[in-house]
């Protein structure tokens, strides 16, 4: 039985509260690292090393979200994520050293990507519960949360606030939130959607067949399928890292590609990154209608395509209209990827909800890593014109792999 529309319009807000909750906590921290950094005396390489602890967290935390959404459910876990992860972040603060940041942003990365995992599983579920698409605009809410966040943190700085106090008032406010998000979520949709899915299906990818198999004519039927997910998960984490790619290409290189390729001054070049995640915030809410009408893999598919074409127009620029129209295209057209993956990642055969976003989750931040270290070695070895090439081979492999996504429409219930 589908849920009222007034019980599906107060989950989908829900959802939306725990993506931008979710931003808002993330993007509280980033605008004081250069204070931190003086604090704590640490070098350029040294604070490299301290950040990197941040990724290295979301990586290890593999299979753990899957096994708590599980025994929990994703719900409580997005709640008790959400309370360890601003706690994490707000102890980052009282930093004494390089190894004690460190060390916090491992747990911020950690708590992080287990939040991540069970709101998507959550996104999913209400989706589909509603036969609605709205998972490419909760991902679109996750960003205007980081956005707000971060000008709130900067503000703060400048007007020389202490930046433990501000951490912990963020902590409080997204604790008040995470609780009206779940309060607004309530039992009704969940009942339908069946959000919490379970871990034996993801056990039988790591572990072989499970012990529920019951013979061994069912295990030996079960381990192809299995071999399957296997291939189809690394296949849909190839489209995520494209999108991921676009993503850290923006946040680390735009305003360089601004000053170096157009001219634009230092003070004036973090327009390149805000055109690049604003159009990708306009792409992912009118993802959503146009999923909806044609389908993830076809949206997909022409998202690459401006990808390639952005990329190659940022890459040929010589002044600032081009490079930052190349930059919106790229922005664009990255929108849907991720949320096209991880929903895809929720339907593989063999593997559970929780399971199939969990390890497509995690090896799309493997691929994370490698992004920029690509690009500074060919620009290094070339320029970084030859550098920022790769947008263009992110935009082939994604119209190459965006079938993967699904070419049907999701059509009103």
């Amino acid at each position: 039985m589908s849920p009222r529309p007034s019980a599906g319009a107060r989950a989908i807000t829900g959802v939306g509260l725990y993506f931008s909750c979710n931003g808002f906590v993330f993007a509280a921290l980033l605008p004081w690292y250069p204070l931190l950094v003086q604090r704590l005396g640490l070098s350029s390489w040294e604070f490299g090393l301290v950040v990197a602890s941040f990724a290295l967290g979301a990586i290890v935390s593999s299979v753990v979200p899957a096994h708590l959404i599980s025994r929990f459910g994703a719900n409580a876990v997005v709640v008790g994520g959400t309370v360890l992860l601003g706690l994490s972040a707000a102890t980052t603060a009282w930093s004494v050293n390089g190894w004690m940041m460190a060390i916090c942003l491992f747990l911020v990365g950690f708590f992080d990507a287990i939040v991540d995992v069970a709101q998507n599983v959550v996104g999913i579920g209400v989706q589909e519960s509603l036969s609605r698409v709205i998972l490419s605009s909760m991902h679109a809410l996750w960003s205007l949360g980081g956005l707000v966040s971060g000008a709130l943190a900067t503000i703060a700085a400048a007007n020389g606030m202490d930046m433990r106090l501000h951490l912990a008032l963020i902590t409080v406010a997204s604790i008040i939130v995470i609780l009206l998000a779940r309060r607004l979520i309530g039992d009704a949709v969940l009942r339908s959607s069946s959000a919490t899915s379970s871990i034996d299906d993801i056990a039988e990818v790591d572990a072989g067949p499970s012990a529920e198999a019951g013979s061994s004519e069912g295990a030996g039927a079960k381990q192809p399928s299995s071999r399957r997910a296997i291939l189809l998960m690394a296949l849909l984490a190839v489209v995520a890292i494209c999108g991921t790619a676009v993503e850290d290409i923006a946040n680390n290189w735009s305003a360089l590609a601004a000053v170096e390729f157009s001219g634009m001054s230092a003070a004036t070049a973090g327009i390149a990154f805000s055109v690049v995640i604003g159009s990708q915030c306009l792409g992912r809410f009118s993802g959503d209608i146009l999923v909806q009408r044609f389908g993830s893999g076809r949206i997909a598919r022409l998202g690459g395509g401006l990808i390639a074409l952005g990329g190659l127009g940022a890459v040929t620029a010589f002044e600032p209209i081009q490079l930052l129209v190349g930059l919106g295209m790229m922005g664009y057209g990255s929108a849907t990827l991720v949320p096209g993956a991880l929903g895809a990642a929720a339907h593989l055969p063999g593997v559970g909800r929780a399971g199939g976003v969990t390890l497509v989750n995690w090896i799309m931040r493997i691929g994370f890593l490698g992004t920029s270290p690509l690009v500074g070695v060919i620009a290094g070895l070339g320029n970084l014109r030859w550098g920022l090439s790769v947008l263009i081979v992110i935009g082939a492999v994604t119209m190459v792999f965006a079938g993967r996504l699904g070419g049907r429409p999701l059509r009103s219930g």
